[in-house]
């Protein structure tokens, strides 16, 4: 039976090893961008084998680029190569994997067991961690995985608490278990809507999200259509509620679950900074005094600030009901904007050097984040651009500009405005 290290420091529990935080980075500036913010681990994707084609993904260089930003925080790197391959997808399959351990690639994150046994013969170097893809959620599973020379798996996403503990006193494996972000309708990876409204398969990299889309809902009969819905009814959708679990990580912790995973490589950077942030704040917070711990309603209102759907506990604590689905339009949307990102601070003027990424202008109430300060609200003032020109805005997307903050910032901190 695992369990958790801890020692006893001034009369009170300490949790010495962290679980590990593991966030999205769909391109090279979320990459640098998730290790900022306080994760321990990212996972990318390549040009080949994984399942976000969609995604801006990375060229073997560009891993290389990652992984010495990562290693340089003490971060690892992991790569998804969890396509279901058919015949055409296998070639270069070799070279590729020869290729991720090469540029220092920590592991693999896999379905298909063509790829497993190909990695631990060209790339043994390579850590091998298996794909929610292959929906696992009973310790016999595991253990099967385990005898197979695997060194993670990663749950499906319909496992439950007390099922994690099964799964961690019968075997002793690193489990990793998702705790945010979107859920999918199907188990996932496994749904043929997208293969079937568009021809684009979801095994493949392909899935154009038909859960996420709004519908019309009818009855067929021997005599024709009948509309089930009036005119102006919010559309019926499919889609499960999003996953939201950071009350639920102090159960995580001290059920001992290594690794804690953020879904979203194809999120914004805003939304990568926001969450991995909050995750890294409850994960020390706990660990550092888990017997006094509460959960700050900061914490969960920093969660509002980025783009995403309604919350739901899904499976954690048992079985979801329709009200963890998406029925009718989303209730839940954010109320700010990403407005720019810090690039440089002179701390002798005051004045903040920032990429504008929204709109805004002297006047807008702002707020500053990033993990080497505290949140901080200021009203914008005089605008400069690049130049010395006075601005009355900056409404061009990636402009440069400049301008006096209250406190100081740092490179790579992030304004955000609330849209009123």
């Amino acid at each position: 039976m695992t369990t958790i290290a801890e020692r006893t420091k001034e009369g009170k529990r300490v949790i010495m090893k962290k679980p590990e935080l593991l966030a999205p980075a769909g391109n090279l500036e979320k990459l640098k961008v998730a290790v900022h913010y306080g994760a321990d681990a990212v996972f990318i994707g390549g040009r080949e084998f994984g399942l976000r084609s969609n995604a801006d993904n990375f060229s073997l260089e560009e891993m290389r680029e990652g992984v010495e930003f990562a290693n340089s925080y003490g971060a690892k790197v992991y790569v998804t190569t969890n396509i279901f391959a058919h015949n055409e997808n296998m070639d270069g399959l070799d070279e590729y994997l020869e290729g991720l351990q090469e540029v220092g690639v920590t592991g693999i994150i896999v379905a298909d067991p063509l790829i497993i046994e190909t990695c631990k013969r060209v790339a043994p170097k390579v850590e091998v961690h298996l794909s929610t893809q292959q929906s696992l959620s009973n310790w016999l599973a595991i253990k099967f995985w385990k005898e197979e020379g695997l060194h993670r798996v990663v749950l499906a996403r319909e496992v439950g608490l007390e099922e994690m503990l099964e799964m961690k006193k019968n075997v002793d494996i690193e489990i990793e278990a998702f705790v945010h972000g979107a859920m999918c309708i199907s188990y996932s990876g496994r749904c043929v809507l997208s293969n079937h409204m568009t021809a684009r398969d979801s095994n493949r990299g392909g899935c154009c999200q038909s859960c996420r889309w709004e519908y019309d809902l009818y009855e067929t009969n021997d005599t024709g259509e009948k509309a089930l819905f009036d005119e102006g009814d919010a559309q019926y959708t499919m889609s499960p509620k999003d996953l939201n679990l950071v009350q639920a990580i102090p159960k995580m912790i001290e059920a001992g679950i290594d690794s804690l995973k953020v879904e979203g490589r194809m999120k914004s950077i805003h939304y990568i900074a926001t969450v991995t942030s909050v995750y890294r704040k409850v994960i020390d917070a706990y660990c550092a005094d888990p017997d006094d711990f509460q959960i700050d309603k900061a914490w969960l209102d920093e969660l509002d600030k980025c783009a995403n759907r309604d919350f739901a506990p899904q499976f954690f604590e048992g079985a979801p009901t329709f009200e963890d689905q998406m029925y009718g339009k989303n209730s839940k949307r954010t109320n700010y904007d990403f407005a720019g990102l810090v690039l440089d601070y002179d701390e002798e003027s005051s004045m903040v050097t920032l990429q504008q990424r929204n709109h805004f202008k002297s006047g807008d109430e702002i707020e500053f984040f990033g993990p080497e300060i505290t949140n901080f609200v200021q009203t914008v003032g005089t605008i400069w651009d690049e130049d010395g020109n006075e601005l009355d805005a900056a409404r061009h997307p990636l402009q440069i500009v400049r301008f006096k903050v209250d406190k100081a910032v740092y490179p790579k901190n992030m304004m955000r405005k609330e849209v009123r």
